[in-house]
């Protein structure tokens, strides 16, 4: 039922004439409940949590692969890797990386100093530099993308700029290339320009108004093309199974969801910051910033980056919880990831992939190539230890058989090496004393 009663909340039409600064459900939420006093239950999402689980392989790879990077002339002494484990969290030593994913590294033998002795340095492998250059095609046939991201971003901001190292820090997030600060731009000067001493604030130029439209508001777009009747842009809500609201929680959102649409581009300074009208902007700029990454997560304490530049509450990070059919918090990795449940099917894959999974898709098709290459030399070694064991059983058997012919019949029969055939335990006192002989000579050998 609480469904349905979202579905219908979140598709209604669009009324002439809206103010969100004076709608009546606002009036009424204000009358209600103060967004700071709700509390919704956190739960457990196993199929979200796998989404992050999958991963985990890769983000170890990617970990290694950029401190090797991060070095001068991408090379570093094994044992320098080795002493960086815990903050990498490599969970084996630095050879058993190597051993297990050998395309992406590989190891020389170089001086730290010229007059030390050579030691084992690791560099990128040609497999992992032929990668490299399939990445910076990709970055260029897509750099329209790219420039739609860092515009978005900037435009969302207070001020329309950000600093240049908060931007820098996201890269990989919104998949943002390396040296974006320089290739573009300064190419895109009618975009962009550094400002700031030393130049350390990226600020929009000029405001692109193809790019002022939210997600949301390009869906409900493709909506009304399709029914012929404007929709009213709002969010997609889709509660898991089995999860109980208490029933002012209910109504709250009910009411909450009737208030328009406020978009992530829009001039907030008017609004009061615990107003409904603030949470609903809020929601709407960390439903974007999702949307805007390749994932469509990112770490909560990423997302607080932002927290000045976009007007966030030092208490942002609830507003994931309070609305968990938008989205969920995982705490997968000992770190808290806010994640938009509609950009996940009911297996935790993503609905609409970014163009720039490619890159991700690349980079594991090499680490798992690699992977399997170990895989297989341990299972060789496996079978030819499982033939050296039973080589060595065939051979104790037929030893342990000792003097026993196999008869016609299939019956083993044991030689007689005596000469006399009625006594097998007889022996003769000079093999006594051969056998006292040899067993003394053995001792003093």
């Amino acid at each position: 039922m609480l469904s349905l009663l979202l579905y219908l909340s979140s598709s209604q039409l669009v009324p002439k004439t809206l103010n969100p600064r004076i709608h009546p459900i606002s009036k009424r939420l204000h009358r209600s409940m103060g967004v700071s006093s709700l509390k919704v239950a956190w739960r457990k999402d196993t199929t979200l949590d796998a989404a992050i689980e999958r991963d985990k392989r890769f983000r170890l790879c990617s970990r290694v692969v950029r401190e090797v990077l991060n070095e001068p002339g991408h090379r570093i002494p094994l044992r320098y890797l080795e002493k960086r484990r815990e903050r990498l969290r490599l969970p084996f030593r630095a050879k058993t990386f190597l051993s297990r994913f050998p395309n992406l590294l590989e190891l020389y033998p170089d001086r730290i100093k010229p007059s030390s002795p050579p030691v084992p340095f690791l560099r990128p492998s040609s497999r992992l530099l032929s990668f490299f250059s399939v990445q910076s095609s990709i970055y260029s046939r897509l750099e329209p993308l790219v420039l739609s991201k860092i515009c978005k971003l900037l435009m969302m901001s207070l001020h329309r700029a950000l600093p240049a190292h908060m931007l820098f820090s996201v890269k990989r997030d919104f998949a943002l290339p390396d040296d974006f600060l320089v290739s573009l731009v300064g190419r895109h000067p009618h975009l962009f320009r550094l400002v700031g001493a030393g130049g350390d604030h990226l600020e929009l130029v000029s405001w692109p108004e193809e790019y002022a439209r939210s997600v949301i508001e390009h869906r409900a777009d493709d909506e009304s093309r399709i029914i012929g009747v404007r929709m009213r842009p709002n969010f997609a809500i889709r509660l898991p199974k089995g999860f109980y609201l208490r029933r002012e929680m209910r109504e709250w959102t009910r009411d909450w969801l009737e208030i328009p649409y406020i978009s992530p581009y829009e001039d907030a300074s008017g609004l009061h910051p615990a107003s409904p009208e603030m949470e609903k902007r809020n929601v709407a700029v960390f439903h974007e910033l999702l949307s805007l990454s390749v994932l469509r997560r990112m770490a909560v304490p990423v997302v607080g980056k932002f927290a000045e530049e976009y007007r966030f509450s030092n208490e942002f990070a609830n507003t994931f919880t309070r609305h968990p059919g938008i989205f969920y918090v995982s705490l997968k990795g000992g770190i808290k990831t806010a994640m938009l449940r509609e950009a996940y099917d009911e297996q935790g894959e993503l609905v609409d992939r970014d163009p720039f999974l490619q890159i991700k898709d690349k980079f594991m098709e090499m680490m798992e190539e690699g992977h399997r290459e170990w895989m297989e030399r341990i299972r060789n070694k496996r079978e030819a230890v499982q033939k050296d064991l039973e080589l060595m059983a065939r051979k104790n058997a037929e030893l342990s058989v000792g003097d026993y012919e196999i008869c016609p019949d299939g019956r083993t029969e044991q030689v007689k090496s005596s000469t006399d055939g009625n006594n097998d335990d007889w022996q003769s006192e000079d093999d006594v004393q051969d056998s006292s002989a040899y067993a003394h000579s053995n001792r003093n050998h």
